[in-house]
């Protein structure tokens, strides 16, 4: 019994090492600390152009294909009329020929036009607005970087605090730089395995 226990916290302990080193605590003068600032300030600031350019592309993309999607799949013309409704277009193409940027800007803008907040609670809720990061950890094998942060705003009403885990991969265009990926830790990443892709004909 004595021999089992002793190689149960044996490899106890060496599973911990193991995630150990692949994950590393980073100071919060680290830059993505004051990126994560900066992305939630321009969220409740509602400066859209500022936040799309802070997150990765392919997650903008893939939002704005799946939107047109949706609303082509709408089953009759009053109900795409509703979900374009809010976007402020003529007609599902020019949400399609808006670059994925363009498209989350629009995509903001509608969304936060149904939640009907009043401009004293919107300029109460940019006002109050506090950030507080709480930690950062990079995983050193794939240079991903995870926030921790917790945000306190207002409402004339209420005092709203959110816990929020906030992803970054390195940014393709500038190795010094970080971009967020929002997807992250809602869905799962998918890497095609060597091999596993069909061969050409």
């Amino acid at each position: 019994m004595r021999f089992f226990l002793r190689c149960f916290f044996a490899v106890s302990f060496l599973c911990l090492t193991t995630f150990s080193v692949q994950a590393e605590q980073l100071s919060l003068d680290h830059p993505c600390a004051a990126l994560v600032k900066k992305y939630l300030t321009a969220v409740v600031q509602q400066d859209w152009k500022i936040a799309s350019q802070m997150l990765v592309p392919t997650s903008l993309e893939r939002r704005q294909r799946e939107t047109v999607q949706i609303i082509k799949s709408a089953p009759t013309m009053t109900d795409e009329e509703t979900m374009l409704a809010g976007y402020n277009v003529k007609g599902v193409g020019e949400l399609e020929k808006m670059t994925p940027q363009e498209f989350y800007q629009v995509d903001r803008e509608a969304w936060h036009k149904k939640l009907k907040l009043t401009p004293e609670a919107t300029k109460r809720k940019q006002e109050t607005l506090k950030v507080v990061v709480l930690g950062l950890v990079e995983e050193k094998d794939k240079g991903y970087v995870h926030a921790t942060v917790r945000t306190s705003q207002e409402t004339l009403t209420d005092k709203i605090e959110e816990l929020f885990l906030i992803s970054f991969v390195p940014d393709p265009a500038n190795p010094k730089g970080y971009l967020i990926s929002p997807e992250m830790k809602d869905r799962p990443v998918i890497t095609p395995l060597d091999g596993s892709a069909p061969k050409a004909k």
